[in-house]
C-alpha cells in the first residue's frame, strides 16, 4: 500500500521518539512490553503468583485542547503546535513506560521519578509557551493553566492476583500471557510467550469485545415534527481505493507531521495532509463521483492484528506507536446527509470542520465519545465501548453521526467543538443560538474475521488505530470532516433534505 507524501516533513524530534519507542525485531515495529509479566513472581507454592507492586497500564493526562474554549485567531497556529507537542510528549512517555517494566517492578517510585515527573516538566514548559502565544496575540491566559501539567498513571486491572490458579491473573489486560512477542506475529522474543497480537499490552483485550446477539435493541429516533426536514443526500466517494493514508490531522494539528499518532483512511479530497491550505483543498482532485464534492472525510484505519507488516510498520503513526497488523479497508462506505426532526436545515459554510467522537475517550471519559459499533442485520443495537462479535454471515459496522447544529458564524473553534453541537436526542432541537445543518452520517462496513476468545484471551483481534496510551479501546473511535462542497452542490443538498427527497 502507498500513502500520501506530498509536503510531508519528518522532524528529527519525531524520529527520535519513534526510535526510543521501538524495539527492533529484524526491522519490525514496536514491542509493547507486558505490564504484568514483571508484576508477579512465583511464591513457590502450587504455581501461584503474588503481586510485586501495582503496575501502571497507561498514562492519563488532562486534554489541554478541550480546556481552551476561546483563543485569539492570531494565537491558534502556535497553540495548535504546542498541543501537538503535548501529544508527542505523552507518546514518548508511554513508550518509556512500556519499555521499562522490569525496572518498575523493582522500584515502586520508578514510574513517578522516571516517567511522570519528567513528563510534568516537559508539559509545564509547553503550557508556558501556550500562554506566551496567547498573550502575544492580545488574549488572556486561562487561570490555572499550569495545573494541567501533571499526569497520572492508570493501574492495570489485577483481580484475584493473590488467589491465582497457576496463571497470571490480570483481568484480561494481557490475555494472561507473558507478552514478549512483537510485530512478527508472536515469535518468542526475550523469553516471552507467543500470541500477543503484535503489540503486547497495548490491547485490545477480551473484555473489549461483546457478542452483538446478546445486546438488546437500543436505537431510538426522535419523533418527527411538522417542520421536520426528512430528505437525504448520499454522496459516493469510494473506500480509499487510491491508498491515501497518513498520520496527520489537518483539523487538530495543522502544519504538524504525525499530529494524529495513528493512520487515517481518506476519501473525497485527495490533497489532505497536515500542510494543506483551504486553497489546496478547493483545487484538489476528489474521489467522490460528484466533482462538486471535494470534502474530506477521514477516519482512523481498522487493523487486523495478525502479525502482518504494513507499509507503516516502522513509522510514527504505525508500528512505531503500537498500531500494527493488516489495514482493513471498508467494504462499503455509506456517506449520507440527513435532516432535522424539528426544523428545516441551512447550508453548511465552506470549509466547516467537524469532529465526531474522541480519540482520547479512554482517558478523557465519554463526554465526547460518539462513535458506535454494530453488525449488519443488527443495526438496531449499537455498542459504544465494545467491539462487536458478529455471527456468521454478518459484518462489522462502524457508525458515525456528526453534530448537526451550527453556531451560524464559525467554521472552527479553539477546541474544534464549540462551533457545532448535537441536537437534543429526545426532541431533535438545536441549542439556543444554533441552527440546523445537514447532518453527516457514515456507516463503514468491514468483512472482518471474527476473533476467537478462549479462557479470557483474544486471538487475532481487530482494533481501531489510536494514540498509543489509549490502548486501542473501541470508545476512542472518531471521524473527521471538512466541507468542501461547491455552493451549487450544497444548495442542492439543502433543497433535497428540506423537500423530503432522496438524492444522490
Amino acid at each position: 500500500m502507498g500513502r500520501t507524501t506530498r509536503k510531508r516533513r519528518t522532524p528529527l524530534a519525531t524520529k527520535a521518539i519513534a526510535a526510543s519507542a521501538a524495539l527492533a525485531l529484524g526491522g519490525g515495529g514496536l514491542v509493547w512490553a507486558n505490564f504484568h509479566a514483571s508484576a508477579h513472581e512465583s511464591d513457590g507454592r502450587d504455581g501461584r503468583t503474588r503481586s510485586a507492586g501495582a503496575q501502571i497500564a497507561t498514562i492519563d493526562c488532562p486534554d489541554v485542547g478541550q480546556q481552551l474554549r476561546r483563543l485569539p485567531r492570531g494565537a491558534r497556529s502556535g497553540v495548535d503546535r504546542e498541543l501537538a507537542n503535548l501529544d508527542e510528549q505523552i507518546t514518548e512517555a508511554y513508550a518509556r513506560l512500556a519499555s521499562t517494566r522490569r525496572a518498575q517492578a523493582g522500584d515502586p517510585g520508578f514510574v513517578q521519578n522516571s516517567v511522570l515527573g519528567p513528563l510534568k516538566s516537559k508539559r509545564g514548559a509547553a503550557l508556558d509557551r501556550i500562554g506566551i502565544n496567547i498573550r502575544r496575540a492580545g488574549g488572556s491566559v486561562p487561570d490555572g493553566l499550569d495545573r494541567f501539567a501533571e499526569c497520572r498513571g492508570i493501574p492495570a486491572e489485577q483481580p484475584g492476583t493473590d488467589e491465582g490458579d497457576g496463571q497470571d491473573q490480570d483481568g484480561g489486560q494481557d490475555g494472561g500471557q507473558d507478552q514478549g512477542g512483537g510485530q512478527d506475529g508472536g515469535q518468542d522474543q526475550g523469553g516471552g510467550r507467543q500470541d500477543d497480537n503484535g503489540n503486547g499490552a497495548a490491547g485490545p483485550v477480551a473484555e473489549d469485545f461483546a457478542d452483538i446477539t446478546a445486546v438488546e435493541p437500543n436505537v431510538q429516533q426522535p419523533q418527527q415534527g411538522e417542520d421536520a426536514s426528512t430528505g437525504t443526500f448520499t454522496t459516493e466517494c469510494g473506500v480509499n481505493e487510491n491508498d491515501l493514508f497518513n498520520s496527520d490531522n489537518l483539523i487538530v494539528a495543522p502544519g504538524v507531521d504525525n499530529g494524529a499518532h495513528h493512520t487515517h483512511d481518506y476519501v473525497g479530497n485527495q490533497d489532505n495532509d497536515a500542510f494543506s491550505s483551504d486553497d489546496d483543498l478547493a483545487n484538489a482532485e476528489t474521489s467522490c463521483q460528484n466533482p462538486g464534492d471535494r470534502s474530506t472525510y477521514y477516519w482512523p484505519v481498522l487493523r487486523l492484528q495478525d502479525g502482518s507488516r504494513e507499509f507503516d510498520a516502522n513509522e510514527p503513526g504505525g508500528g512505531a506507536e503500537g498500531n500494527v497488523g493488516t489495514i482493513l479497508k471498508a467494504e462499503s462506505a455509506e456517506i449520507r446527509f440527513v435532516g432535522n426532526p424539528r426544523s428545516k436545515v441551512v447550508a453548511m459554510p465552506k470549509f466547516l470542520r467537524i469532529i465526531t467522537g474522541d480519540a482520547k475517550a479512554f482517558t478523557n471519559g465519554d463526554a465526547n465519545a460518539n462513535a458506535g459499533w454494530s453488525c449488519t442485520g443488527f443495526e438496531d443495537r449499537v455498542l459504544a465501548d465494545k467491539y462487536p462479535l458478529c455471527p456468521d454471515g454478518s459484518k462489522v459496522v462502524r457508525i458515525f453521526d456528526f453534530q448537526s447544529c451550527w453556531d451560524g458564524q464559525n467554521i472552527d473553534s479553539a477546541n474544534h467543538r464549540d462551533h457545532v453541537a448535537f441536537a437534543d436526542p429526545a426532541t431533535g432541537a438545536c441549542p439556543e443560538g444554533f441552527q440546523a445543518i445537514p447532518q453527516l452520517t457514515m456507516n463503514l462496513v468491514y468483512d472482518v474475521p471474527r476473533p476467537s476468545i478462549e479462557n479470557g484471551q483474544v486471538r487475532n483481534p481487530f482494533a481501531v488505530d489510536g494514540f498509543p496510551e489509549q490502548l486501542h479501546k473501541p470508545v476512542t473511535d472518531h471521524d473527521d470532516f471538512i466541507n468542501v462542497m461547491d455552493e451549487e452542490l450544497m444548495n442542492r443538498v439543502v433543497d433535497c433534505i428540506n423537500n423530503g427527497e432522496d438524492c444522490r
